[in-house]
């Protein structure tokens, strides 16, 4: 069975390659700016969704494609990825000294028989208090400019989270405890799949 990844996110390519599976990469073109931003878990669930569609229109045959969307939500404002240093900064600001949340809406639809699977994992993640110069010395290093929220886990943005309670690889950008379980929703069995 053909895995495709909806995503050209080096986070989400990384984390399944640690899950030993064969994959390919096909990224959807949907216009993310055109969706609504409604509440958090609707708009990742929707996204995932999309992405994974647009890519499975494209497909024949025995083949899951999977998608993913990831947003951090501070007192109930969805942070993407920042559009440049300044919204980085405000973004950094915003997060330093409190909790925030990371919605990973994820979809995987089986091109055969149309069946779908659509959830979403939400993670809650403490910022240590930063100064400007923290600030200002992390953005300079340019990760956060493609992060939501403006800050990565898995990178040099990891120095400055406290503590988290729940699932790490969900602030990654790909929960795989619920990838496993949407895939034995679907009657996939992920020992059969791996290389």
């Amino acid at each position: 069975m053909r895995i495709i990844l909806a995503s050209k996110s080096p986070r989400r390519k990384e984390l399944l390659k640690r899950l030993d599976m064969d994959f390919d990469i096909k990224v959807s073109h949907i216009d993310e700016k055109s969706f609504e931003k409604s509440l958090p878990w609707v708009y990742v669930e929707k996204l995932a969704y999309e992405k994974a569609k647009s890519v499975a229109e494209a497909e024949a045959g025995n083949c899951l494609v999977i998608g993913c969307d990831t947003v951090v939500v501070y007192e109930n404002e969805i942070l993407e990825k920042p559009s440049n240093t300044l919204q980085a900064a405000e973004y950094l600001k915003k997060l330093s000294g409190n909790k925030h949340l990371v919605y990973s809406g994820l979809a995987i639809i089986d091109v055969d028989s149309n069946k779908k699977y659509i959830s979403h994992e939400i993670t809650e993640v403490y910022m240590k208090e930063l100064n400007e110069e923290e600030i200002t010395n992390y953005i300079k290093t340019g990760e956060p400019l493609d992060k939501a929220g403006g800050y990565g886990i898995q990178g040099i943005g990891s120095i400055f989270i406290e503590k988290i309670n729940g699932d790490y690889y969900n602030v990654m950008g790909l929960p795989l405890n619920k990838l496993y379980n949407g895939l034995k929703k679907l009657g996939v069995n992920y020992f059969e799949i791996v290389k």
